[in-house]
């Protein structure tokens, strides 16, 4: 059943990078958007994977619309609130959420009173990037791989904790899926946001815990943590001698993946426009090189494919969470 779980979850960036197609709608239909600046609104903590993607995408969005894109981080409950308050903001364009799978298929399926329905009370944009995973430990922690991990695991069941950015977070959900793939135990200890986890790992109180390979790569290069593996189904062409973790427990592929929405009933031209600006963005040679270099993958794609990919997302994580038992 596990490796069902695992397969299951292993799921391929939504939309094909190959598909950054502009959508057909014309911009001329708003011609004076934007005449002022648009806020980006990030549900997550400064300096995580996903505020990270929108501060490189939100300049190019900038230039090729004219008017200044600029980040607002709203961090809280695991990005509840800043789902709350995306769903509030005016369906005018002047309020872009840029939010992370766990906000858009995880935690609704966890929590009746989340506070807002993903696929009611927003329109999709466009997919921006998937996001692969590193499992890092601090280097106290006596373990060099996942297979040292998983012994020191079920030789102290329950002993070992690992960190996330809340409960419900892809961070917590990639564990929850290893451990009981593994067989063992080990004890969740959740933060306000992936961040707040890297920091605990880097100081040391927290012995391990996955996170962006955005946030891992600054600091493998004065080894504050050490890199035992990561999410995807095969090597990282950055890091070709860091192992996966399907490696150790075969079948195991988790990448979550961010992308742009906004505040249902916004006219479909400012879709389209933003739409567009957002897939130039991605396209942009120093962009992608970038986001390729934080160890990021591009995607992109048409609102359409973003609202197909949403929908079967969240059924498929509904049922993924209830069977695996990942609550509160």
């Amino acid at each position: 059943m596990i490796r069902m779980l695992l397969a299951w979850f292993g799921l391929p960036a939504l939309v094909l990078a190959g598909c950054l197609v502009s959508p057909a709608t014309s911009l001329a239909q708003a011609p004076n958007y934007p005449d002022r600046p648009v806020r980006l609104l990030v549900p997550l903590a400064a300096a995580s994977a996903v505020d990270v993607v929108a501060r490189l995408v939100s300049e190019k969005i900038s230039d090729s619309l004219g008017q200044r894109f600029y980040v607002e981080n709203q961090p809280g409950a695991a990005g509840l609130l800043g789902m709350r308050a995306g769903a509030r903001a005016a369906a005018d364009g002047y309020t872009v959420v840029v939010a992370n799978d766990s906000v858009i298929t995880m935690l609704p399926n966890m929590k009746a009173d989340a506070g807002y329905d993903p696929l009611k009370d927003f329109l999709p944009v466009t997919q921006l990037v998937g996001i692969p995973l590193g499992l890092i430990a601090h280097p106290t922690l006596p373990v060099a791989s996942v297979g040292e991990l998983i012994a020191l695991a079920r030789q102290k069941p329950g002993s070992v904790n690992y960190a996330s950015g809340g409960i419900g977070s892809p961070q917590h959900v990639a564990m929850e899926l290893l451990v009981r793939a593994a067989g063992v135990e080990m004890t969740h200890v959740p933060y306000r946001g992936a961040t707040a986890a890297v920091n605990e790992i880097v100081a040391g109180h927290v012995p391990v815990g996955f996170t962006g390979m955005s946030s891992v790569v600054p600091l493998l290069a004065d080894k504050r943590v050490r890199l035992l593996a990561t999410s995807t189904s095969s090597r990282a062409s950055q890091l070709p001698d860091v192992p996966t973790v399907a490696e150790t427990v075969p079948g195991f592929s988790f990448v979550p993946w961010c992308a742009l929405l906004v505040p249902a009933n916004t006219p479909p031209e400012i879709v389209a426009r933003l739409n567009t600006a957002a897939v130039t963005a991605l396209k942009d040679p120093a962009v992608r090189a970038r986001l390729a270099e934080l160890g990021f993958d591009v995607v992109g794609g048409t609102p359409e494919q973003l609202a197909m990919a949403m929908r079967a997302e969240f059924a498929r994580m509904g049922e993924l969470i209830r069977a695996a038992n990942i609550r509160e």
